[in-house]
């Protein structure tokens, strides 16, 4: 059979699929009246090599059909271990936020099956827990959700863990290319969502601690402790300004400053998990996700206040190639205080992440502008970590954490 030839029988399969998903009317033999009736029927390799072609929420639909397409559909579905990453920037012409609309979009056309999702939304244009600060136009009353938080969870599946971080100002990469260029997003609405899926060797664990719930024993549970795995965490604490809250940070910090863990993240304004009971209303906490298993590795550097030219941006995320990291399946993550972006370039914008762009050609770049920042100089890489602290030495303002995250 030519080349030619095999891709349209190819597509003249993938239609027949299509047609049993979709529930159309179709005869009972319809898999006996030719002979790519007979092999979707009866031969795995081939279905199997279809369904890779199929995006994940139809390959769940087609995974009823037939004992067959079942387990075809169960091996790819083990096969999508790549993680992916959703983003949306402008202003949305509905009323809710513009990643809201792009996600329900969107998750129509993944390859992958979310067992884990970190948002992240800008403060302004995602006021949960209050209503909007200003309205939109909208094109429908009833496509609009009254609780933001409620809508994002029932886009993804239940059995996915959701950790969602407001901050003042959004980092993101255009969906579908590594290599499109990062924007720094400082003010404006914008988002994204990165999703994990189950990965062979990586267990991901999410916390969500307040000053009644961090224990040792919760923190044992969230992987934060007596771990010999536990290679990368990522913590975004919140009103952590307030009396205790520094206290709380360092004893959450303190295990974790002298292990051969890379800890990045920052101060944000609000944050939502599938944790709803943790804190009461205007208490302080922290939540985060924990990566352990072998095939991790990760790598941060800080950019000082200092730094404010984009030559100098540049020369210290250089650094970040000592660690050798590959770019394949690997996440940039840019921390960043409000005060810096255009305030400390001379009013010239995205310097940082273009900076990043140009050091990393294939690297998505995803984070935030925070109130302050958690990071250091740091690689941690099979079974070594290239420096040291403490925990006051993690804490930052005026800064940029950098950093980059590989999933194997």
């Amino acid at each position: 059979m030519t080349s030619g030839s095999a891709s349209v029988w190819r597509v003249r399969c993938e239609k027949r699929i299509r047609v049993k998903m979709e529930g159309d009317a179709v005869s009972p033999n319809i898999f006996g009246q030719s002979k790519a009736g007979y092999v979707l029927s009866n031969v795995a390799e081939v279905v199997e090599r279809i369904l890779t072609f199929v995006p994940t929420k139809n390959l769940l639909r087609i995974a009823s059909v037939c004992r067959l397409w079942r387990n075809c559909a169960r091996r790819v579905l083990r096969t999508q271990q790549r993680l992916t990453w959703l983003s949306a920037s402008g202003s949305s012409i509905y009323e809710e936020h513009v990643l809201l609309r792009t996600m329900a979009e969107d998750l129509e056309k993944i390859y992958l099956l979310p067992q884990t999702a970190l948002l992240m939304v800008d403060g302004e244009n995602f006021s949960w827990p209050f209503s909007y600060t200003h309205k939109k136009a909208r094109k429908c009353e009833d496509e609009v959700e009254s609780n933001p938080v409620e809508k994002l969870r029932r886009l993804l599946p239940s059995t996915c863990d959701v950790l969602g971080i407001v901050a003042s100002g959004i980092v993101v990469t255009p969906s579908g290319s590594p290599s499109s260029p990062p924007e720094e997003h400082e003010d404006g609405e914008a988002g994204f969502s990165l999703l994990f899926p189950a990965m062979d060797g990586v267990t991901i664990r999410p916390f969500h601690f307040c000053k009644k719930s961090l224990s040792e024993s919760a923190m044992e549970e969230a992987g934060l402790i007596n771990n010999p795995d536990l290679k990368v965490v990522l913590m975004f604490d919140y009103e952590t300004w307030k009396a205790g809250g520094r206290c709380f940070l360092k004893k959450l910090l303190e295990p974790l400053s002298q292990n051969n863990v890379l800890i990045v993240g920052g101060q944000v304004e609000r944050t939502f998990s599938n944790n709803t009971t943790c804190c009461s209303p205007g208490s302080f906490g922290a939540v985060g996700l924990t990566f352990s298993g072998s095939k991790i590795q990760g790598a941060s550097v800080l950019v000082d206040q200092d730094v404010s030219s984009s030559k100098a941006a540049e020369a210290t995320i250089q650094r970040l190639k000592a660690a050798n990291i590959p770019e394949r399946n690997t996440m940039g993550f840019m921390f960043a205080c409000v005060g810096r972006g255009h305030n400390s370039y001379n009013n010239e914008r995205n310097v940082e992440a273009s900076a990043f762009r140009k050091i990393f050609s294939n690297i998505p770049l995803l984070g935030f502008f925070g109130n302050g920042e958690i990071g250091c100089d740091r690689i941690v890489k099979e079974s070594y970590t290239l420096s040291e602290t403490d925990a006051e030495g993690l804490q930052h303002s005026f800064t940029t954490v950098m950093s980059l995250v590989h999933f194997g």
